[in-house]
């Protein structure tokens, strides 16, 4: 059992997940790659009203990347990355396929997945079987395609019968994105679209799961078995059978965290940083770092809640809002938006956290504004008046940024 202060484990932590330090001066391919051998996932998400889920915590990490070459990741036969549900829908290595087959497996068996769409795969079997065929026939196509469009009338979730039996399949692992149009998925046979992931051997579902777990604790470095399992989405049960082994093995070494509640376990190899954490980074609300808003609140004293479905006269920071990570604390939070009719990047609140110093915060976040702003390839920043940070921040931009 080893002992950890709180300081130790939120730099173990920010080392584990890519936070730690500076941006690498360029944000090659090889960097992306590295980035995905650490995180395993990035979570996929239709609010676009800064930049898709997908795409920040690149940017949060490696500073104004290319984002076409995210787009290659997922492309071709020797794709890198493809999408299936991971912590939620993400976009996940592609050599960790074969460790999410048992879920795939379960999800066949109305296991594990939404109550209406495991009764539709009983109910309408030969029209799922029949999707199947199409897609096999026709592939790749997005539900539209095969007739009825994406939308249906009174179905469940509005879904037309075509796009709820593509999604059963997706679930299934028996058809996956082959592409998006815009945010459409373009589904094909799993088989033709991942055709050197679907000739991996499937591990059984015990080292499936070590397999997920490891990769999850390499990615926290620090993390309870809450934490651990969360990840992934992995059950309880099958948490609670598998952790011990891990420890067993090495992989997980227990560990008490000063101020935690709950026994925590320490990736294997994982130890401080000898140096204090140097990020500058504003963090989407769906960045690994964020994911578990417990884990957050235990590393950082930071409490997070997105607000985007709270009405707007009782949101407390802003509809889409994000942390300003600084060196090793959450020193500010932001409610951000892409004005892209406009041009410009629209801070609609800045909020400075508790203890955390004014100044040096917004020298930090004007930088990191103006690096977000070239990025997104908008012109100019656009600081409104609302939070106590806003007419610091405001002051400070100066000239060639408008409030």
């Amino acid at each position: 059992m080893i002992d950890l202060s709180l300081t130790e484990a939120r730099r173990i932590a920010l080392l584990a997940c890519g936070l730690a330090g500076p941006r690498p001066a360029r944000a090659g391919p090889a960097a992306l790659t590295a980035l995905y051998d650490r995180l395993a996932m990035t979570q996929i998400d239709s609010v676009n009203v800064l930049a898709r889920a997908h795409l920040m915590p690149a940017f949060s990490r490696l500073g104004g990347y290319d984002v076409a070459r995210l787009d290659r990741m997922q492309a071709g036969p020797k794709r890198a990355l493809f999408e299936y549900w991971g912590h939620e829908a993400s976009l996940i290595r592609t050599d960790l396929q074969p460790a999410l087959r048992w879920r795939m497996q379960r999800a066949r068996e109305g296991r594990g997945i939404y109550a209406g769409l495991a009764r539709f795969g009983r109910e309408r079997k030969d029209f799922v079987e029949a999707t199947l065929a199409e897609v096999a026939r026709r592939g790749p196509l997005s539900a539209g395609e095969l007739g009825a469009g994406a939308k249906g009338e009174g179905g469940w979730w509005g879904w037309s019968e075509a796009k709820i039996a593509l999604e059963w399949l997706f679930w299934a692992g028996l058809v996956t994105t082959r592409a998006r149009r815009g945010f459409e998925r373009i589904y094909d046979l799993t088989e033709r679209a991942l055709p050197q992931a679907a000739a991996l051997p499937t591990p059984d579902e015990p080292e499936a799961q070590r397999i997920l777990l490891r990769a999850a604790a390499g990615a926290l470095g620090i993390a309870t078995a809450g934490d651990l399992r969360a990840y992934w989405r992995i059950g309880p049960e099958d948490a609670k059978a598998r952790i011990p082994e891990l420890v067993e093995a090495g992989d997980l070494v227990p560990a008490r965290v000063e101020g935690w509640s709950q026994p925590a376990y320490l990736a294997r190899g994982a130890e401080p940083p000898k140096r204090r954490p140097r990020a500058a980074a504003l963090v989407s609300p769906f960045d690994p770092l964020l994911w578990e808003r417990d884990r957050a609140e235990r590393l950082f004293g930071f409490r997070y809640r997105i607000e985007i479905y709270v009405p707007a006269h009782k949101r407390e920071h802003g509809y889409y809002v994000l942390p300003f990570l600084m060196g090793e604390r959450i020193a500010a939070r932001l409610d951000l938006k892409a004005d892209r009719a406009a041009g410009r990047l629209v801070v609609a609140a800045a909020h400075l956290e508790p203890g955390a110093p004014a100044g040096e915060t917004v020298e930090a976040l004007a930088s990191e504004l103006g690096r977000l702003r070239a990025w997104l390839e908008l012109s100019d920043v656009a600081v409104a008046p609302t939070g106590d940070l806003a007419p610091t921040l405001q002051s400070h931009l100066g000239d060639g940024f408008r409030g």
